[in-house]
């Protein structure tokens, strides 16, 4: 009997996060003050994020001890399973062999309570009563609010109004674990009702949602600001994925040609990548594919420069790849995929050549998803499929070529709350939409006077 899945002992699970920054070839530029435009001191995040977490921001560590109270939340459903996708290879009839984590089996079905548990905690042991956060498709929102029931905090989500409307489960997973939702822009804050005056139908973009979360934050004492992607912390806490893949390669055997993770700010893709990216930075022969949509090309279009991570200018200037903070992006259905930055150690890591973004069309990511569905047998999220679509194109390469590669993809999350997507695939409702050259320079216009990142060493 052929062996299908890896399945690690809990006593197995990873017990510390890996920070790459470490191990960057080119050290990161630093975040800047949004006011001042100066390097950012640590006191200065205080407001918005527990001194524990900032911290790791700023850590200089390469591995981090994970607290046991983080491991015995995360025991619930981790260490997760690696699985050969035997069916999917036979329908391609290619050489190569399909790996991939299966990151849908958390409670809220994404790799998002792998940080949102640890945020929580700390958040917690600081004193924290109550958290404020952004989400788009509601993955993220869903997982905050299933880690703030776990450790006894309030958590408020502004979901982005698109999704709001079209994932209305989302919304009532959040209110099952005891969340409060609500549609972005809202007329909860200052910055939701500028945009509202201004634009009274804006489908809301997880920059104007991250602007309300952390305005909500600030103006109280008893609450902080918390974020599912992007930061080098929330990475970090996402390394506990690609450690468990190395261990779990080995019971197999095999070794990854080529990692593929699907990417809107970064944390799914460098939860699997970073470990194996540390091999590749120190000689190892491996391609690592970062996927995004081609209505969102903000690693493969965007320029690598400073820009704020909100519409409302109220966090620090980051260095990375952007469409610029003012940029709403088209109303896909991949909502964990439409944001306008990528993570600063991920857009470090293009800029170094370590990492690969490749741009891939909604049609086409559906197209790869239902394939998936139908030889797999479970049903991947719309961002997932973007990963999906690119292994297709990788095994597809492999078959051609006649050599035989070793794939490993990061399942990120299940589809099953996303099948009104599905529907409008069926349909005929989806369409193609590549981002226009002209629109791409009217955003970044508006960033071009901030501070430009040092681009090597």
């Amino acid at each position: 009997m052929k062996e299908i899945k890896a399945v690690l002992k809990d006593s197995e699970i990873p017990k510390q996060w890996y920070n790459i920054s470490v191990d960057l070839p080119t050290p990161l530029n630093p975040p800047l003050h949004p006011g001042t435009g100066e390097p950012l001191t640590p006191d200065l995040l205080e407001p918005i994020f527990p001194m524990s977490l900032i911290e790791q921001e700023v850590s200089s560590e390469r591995f981090i001890d994970i607290p046991e109270e983080v491991l015995e939340k995360l025991l619930i459903w981790r260490p997760t399973p690696l699985v050969r996708a035997y069916r999917l290879e036979k329908a391609l009839n290619t050489p190569a062999k399909i790996y991939y984590k299966n990151e849908g089996v958390s409670p809220p079905g994404s790799h998002k309570p792998n940080t949102a548990v640890a945020q929580a905690y700390y958040n917690k042991k600081a004193g924290v009563k109550r958290i404020t956060t952004e989400t788009g498709a509601g993955q993220w929102g869903s997982a905050l609010s299933f880690a703030c029931s776990l450790f006894g905090l309030e958590c408020k989500v502004y979901m982005v109004k698109i999704s709001y409307d079209q994932k209305p489960y989302r919304r009532l997973m959040m209110n099952t674990w005891g969340a409060e939702c609500v549609p972005s822009p809202s007329n909860d804050t200052e910055a939701g009702r500028k945009i509202l005056k201004e634009f009274p139908d804006s489908p809301g973009s997880l920059g104007i949602a991250i602007s309300e979360a952390v305005e909500d934050a600030v103006s109280r004492d008893d609450t902080k600001y918390s974020l599912g992607s992007v930061l080098n912390h929330v990475l970090l806490h996402q390394t506990i994925v690609g450690q468990e893949a190395m261990k779990q390669m080995e019971l197999f055997g095999d070794y990854p040609d080529i990692i593929i993770g699907c990417a809107g700010g970064g944390s799914n893709f460098a939860g699997l990548a970073f470990p194996f990216a540390r091999d590749k930075i120190n000689g190892k022969d491996i391609k690592i594919i970062a996927c995004e949509p081609t209505s969102c090309p903000t690693m493969t279009k965007g320029p690598f420069v400073y820009d704020f991570g909100d519409t409302a200018q109220l966090t620090p200037l980051l260095p990375m790849h952007s469409l610029g903070h003012d940029f709403v992006p088209p109303p896909i259905h991949a909502g964990g995929l439409r944001y306008h930055g990528m993570a600063p150690l991920i857009s470090q890591l293009i800029i170094d050549g370590i990492i690969e973004p490749r741009a891939i069309p909604q049609l086409e990511s559906f197209e790869a998803g239902i394939m998936w569905a139908r030889t797999e047998g479970s049903i991947p999220a719309p961002e997932t499929n973007h990963a999906i679509a690119a292994v297709i194109q990788e095994a597809k390469k492999a078959a051609e070529e006649k050599k035989e590669k070793v794939i490993l993809i990061n399942w990120s999350g299940h589809g099953i709350i996303d099948m009104a997507a599905y529907d409008a695939f069926f349909s005929g409702k989806l369409t193609d939409y590549a981002l226009p050259e002209e629109q791409i320079k009217e955003a970044l216009a508006k960033i071009d006077a901030l501070p430009k990142p040092k681009m090597g060493k």
